[in-house]
């Protein structure tokens, strides 16, 4: 049942604050207007109605356009929430307000709010928070979309709010409702999933056809009548907010493997996405790369999706995503495409009669891959880790897997990701062992860094593992052994970050750049190897000497931030550095390869703009920071403290 007026003044902050007799008063001057789909409440450029909105059923959409007249949906308002605030005080509204469905109403006059806040000091003081709050972030947006504005239709698709693309009002039944009324609801509505919400309208699960075929008719159950929507509905839902980006949702239907993402606002159910209307949105086919590398049956057909994803970084880019969505985006794409081949060669193997796997084993990226950080399709770095077995059977074994690494190395190199010169590739005995001889690789590294460069070398690519497929205990079982290894040792922290200092950055003392003299890259720098390695290394030691398991560079300076490792200044501005540091490779690689020409990290600071080259200064400028902070804490200074 709906509820009143009086009801939703005593329940909605900041009126819940005022007294009962302010409340009374209140009541007899506001009134309630219903606006139908599409409609607008007000527009952009139009004289304030001098009127503050509180939304009583239904959704609306924040609109602006640009100056060059494009619009673009930079937020979104549900039930209890307020619109309307810009215009309390006269002049133009700086954004249109539309309904998104048929939207009820609570119109408060602008000058009894002026009265409360005049008068109700906690009234005043959690209206002005919320306004505040509500003006920065349109600011924000506002300038943010500007900022995209290259002449385009339509907003940017990767900084799409969600609430633009769902799909509302959403088909619900309660968890106590029967599993026929739900079948009904869905048969009468021709629908194949109905959400289940709470008393609250919080999504609680999913009910699919599928949920009715196999927990009902595929059990033979007859007597089904009284049992109930909670008894059979799949909890395993994921949710995302209305306020989330089409970036965020693309990386959830791939991540968690789902059709349709639950869309909520402070907790309730205000929407459903599903993979279907991300497709609609991305008119190229984006999301189509996922069914495309699902269906392949051949590694042919997966080499040719290969580009598919390069151009799905391309748009990225042209969309500006921030560097951390690119990379997570991409990598998923880049992972689901080597899970795929893994899987292929599996069935290849026991086409040609070696059977499946002998024990259980898991396909483990490394370097750049494993940190996720992998934006083109680079050399491979991968290994294995098989389970442990009675000794006289490990070789026979490990035989199987490398004959299987070996077609997967093979596919993964026909699909663009080149193989490793360096032979770190799970084809290589060396890379592929059980857990046991991994544990004992692992200390030996550890305990031979001292005097063995090339012993430090492995550790720098291997502390970066990842699982990517098979079975995930074996990796975190080699992750909580390496960590303790590592953090066992007192010496292993001051020859990786020995080894990282023997290098500098190539900026001279006066702040100019030391580019290669000669060769191909004459006048050149390599920002991979003369910088952004240096921040991963440095990043690396304070991680796991914290006990910290993310690869991810950026998940390691978040960490660290949220843990005390590094200091909240020190970490932002690591963070920016790296991420300015990525952005140029990124950029860089791609005008060359857009070019036909290999990319190779390289940049000619000539040839960029002088404050770009300020930029890429100040980047330098905090890599060697980090190194001197690396430095200082775990050389043999700090190894005698």
């Amino acid at each position: 049942m709906p509820k009143s007026v009086r009801e939703i003044l005593d329940t909605v902050p900041p009126f819940n604050l005022l007294p009962p007799e302010v409340l009374d008063s209140l009541e007899s001057k506001v009134s309630l207007k219903t606006y139908p789909p599409g409609s607008y409440v007000f527009k952009q450029g139009e004289k304030s109605l001098n009127t503050l909105f509180l939304i009583v059923r239904g959704s609306a959409e924040v609109v602006a356009a640009s100056d060059r007249g494009n619009q673009a949906v930079l937020g979104f308002r549900g039930v209890e929430e307020f619109f309307g605030e810009t215009g309390i005080t006269g002049g133009q509204y700086s954004a249109s307000i539309r309904a998104k469905e048929e939207l009820t109403c609570l119109l408060i006059p602008g000058e009894e709010i002026e009265r409360l806040i005049g008068s109700h000091r906690d009234f005043a003081g959690c209206l002005t928070e919320l306004l505040v709050e509500r003006m920065r972030s349109l600011y924000d947006e506002i300038i943010h979309e500007q900022s995209f504005d290259g002449g385009k239709v339509e907003t940017p698709l990767f900084r799409k709010r969600i609430s633009d693309i769902m799909s509302s009002p959403v088909i619900t039944c309660s968890v106590r409702d029967t599993v026929v009324e739900v079948a009904n609801l869905m048969k009468s509505r021709n629908i194949s999933a109905v959400m289940v919400v709470d008393n609250d309208n919080r999504p609680v699960g999913v009910i699919t056809n599928a949920d009715l075929v196999h927990k009902i008719l595929a059990r033979s159950i007859t007597d089904y009548t009284d049992i109930i929507a909670g008894v059979i509905m799949n909890t395993d839902l994921v949710t995302i907010s209305s306020e989330a980006f089409y970036a965020e949702a693309l990386m959830a239907v791939s991540k968690y493997r789902t059709k349709q993402l639950a869309v909520t606002r402070k907790g309730k159910l205000v929407g459903i996405v599903t993979v279907a209307d991300l497709v609609k949105t991305r008119s190229t086919g984006t999301l189509t790369i996922i069914h495309d590398i699902e269906s392949q049956e051949d590694i042919e057909g997966l080499a040719k999706i290969g580009a598919e994803v390069d151009n799905l970084l391309n748009a990225l880019v042209d969309e500006r995503a921030p560097v951390s969505e690119i990379l997570m985006i991409v990598s998923e794409f880049h992972e689901r495409l080597t899970r795929k081949v893994v899987q292929i060669c599996e069935q290849e193997m026991i086409r040609t009669g070696h059977g499946p796997p002998p024990v259980e084993y898991c396909w483990v990226n490394t370097g750049s891959a494993g940190r996720r950080e992998q934006a083109s399709r680079t050399d491979q770095d991968n290994l294995i880790i098989f389970r442990d077995a009675e000794n006289d059977k490990v070789e026979s074994i490990r035989d199987y897997f490398l004959k299987l690494a070996l077609l997967v190395n093979e596919g993964l190199d026909r699909c663009g990701f080149a193989k490793c010169p360096g032979n770190v590739m799970a084809s290589n005995p060396q890379w592929c062992m059980s857990l046991y001889e991994w544990e004992k690789t692992v200390e030996n590294w550890v305990e031979m860094a001292a005097k063995d460069p090339q012993a430090i070398r492995m550790l720098t690519i291997f502390l970066d593992f990842r699982p990517v497929y098979g079975e995930k205990s074996l990796s975190d079982v080699l992750w909580e052994k390496a960590i303790n290894i590592y953090k066992s040792s007192s010496s292993i922290s001051h020859y990786l970050a020995q080894d990282d200092l023997s290098a500098r950055v190539p900026v001279t003392m006066w702040g100019g750049f030391i580019t290669e003299k000669t060769g191909p890259h004459r006048g050149e720098i390599n920002l991979k190897a003369s910088a952004a390695v240096h921040m991963v290394n440095c990043i690396r030691i304070f991680a796991l000497k914290n006990g910290i398991t993310e690869t991810n560079t950026f998940k390691r300076i978040e960490e660290l931030r949220r843990t005390g490792g590094l200091k909240p200044d020190e970490a932002d501005f690591v963070e920016t550095a790296y991420e300015t540091l990525t952005l140029f490779r990124i950029r860089e690689n791609l005008k060359k390869v857009k070019r036909g020409e290999k990319a190779d990290n390289y940049v000619n600071p000539s040839k960029l703009s002088k404050q770009e080259r300020e930029i890429l200064k100040g980047a330098f400028n905090a890599v060697s920071r980090l190194q001197k902070l690396t430095g200082s804490t775990y050389t043999l200074l700090w190894l005698v403290k």
